[in-house]
């Protein structure tokens, strides 16, 4: 999760003239038209920290996840309480290691992050138990963002499904929620096939279609599901996935020769 308020150089008490101010003058020193072609990223982010921060709900939200802590404790505040030291100093306990984790996440202490979130059993800590709600839901974005980025997309997949399963019970994230499945899309279109056997593709794939997203996006991830299948030699499980896959989306491209190798007839879809 990156830090907007960082990349336009601004406090985090700035007003919104402030913040527009600032991006104007970024802008002009990061526009691809004036740093040229390699500046485009760098504009993105820009843009993205800018239509957050400029908008109130939006900004709410971003700082609710990236502040939770600072701005809880009053002992924090006045500069004489070291939250960190103080849970560090409970050992193993559960509830203060998960706190440690999110604390470390929000101050950029990535490492040691996930060094607490391996040693508790990296899956099997179940961050909910210890976290309240809102805490545990930014908590698992940050550390599914922080693994994808270390190449452990298998592990960032199932935290983001977890996740979209909880936010459709009742929604917290929002405005941040195109993120989120932005990022699940991405891991699952360019990245799992990639870094995870078929076997974990096709369970991480089987999990996205319980999640309510439209039937062309379904059929995608059944034809994945159904080449995948077919690699690991189970042709009845891949004719079944294909077959859902066409009835989906009618018009689902690549799958003429995968039919012919199923042995897929048109009347039989």
């Amino acid at each position: 999760m990156e830090n907007y308020y960082g990349i336009l150089g601004v406090d985090a008490d700035a007003s919104s003239s402030d913040i527009k101010r600032a991006f104007r003058e970024q802008a002009k020193r990061v526009h691809p038209d004036i740093a040229g072609d390699e500046a485009h990223a760098a504009m993105r982010r820009l843009l993205t920290a800018y239509e957050t921060l400029s908008d109130i709900d939006r900004r709410q939200e971003y700082d609710r996840a990236y502040f939770r802590f600072v701005r809880s404790d009053p002992r924090w505040k006045e500069g004489s309480f070291d939250y960190r030291s103080f849970l560090k100093e409970k050992g193993n306990d559960p509830a203060s290691q998960a706190k440690l984790l999110f604390f470390d996440l929000l101050h950029l202490e990535e490492d040691e992050a996930l060094d607490i979130w391996r040693r508790n059993g990296g899956l099997g800590f179940r961050l909910d138990e210890y976290l309240d709600r809102e805490d545990w839901m930014d908590c698992s974005f940050i550390l599914a963002e922080e693994l994808d980025s270390r190449g452990e997309s298998y592990e960032a997949f199932r935290i983001l499904l977890e996740l979209i399963a909880e936010e459709r019970k009742r929604p917290y994230f929002r405005h941040f929620m195109g993120e989120v499945d932005a990022l699940v899309k991405e891991i699952a279109r360019v990245r799992l096939a990639s870094r995870t056997g078929d076997d974990l593709l096709v369970e991480c794939l089987e999990g996205l279609l319980d999640m309510g997203y439209s039937r062309k996006e379904e059929a995608r991830w059944l034809r994945t599901i159904a080449e995948a299948l077919e690699r690991l030699g189970d042709g009845l499980g891949a004719a079944v996935a294909l077959r859902r896959a066409i009835r989906l989306d009618p018009s689902l491209p690549n799958v003429v020769q995968l039919k012919r190798r199923l042995g897929i007839q048109e009347k039989t879809i």
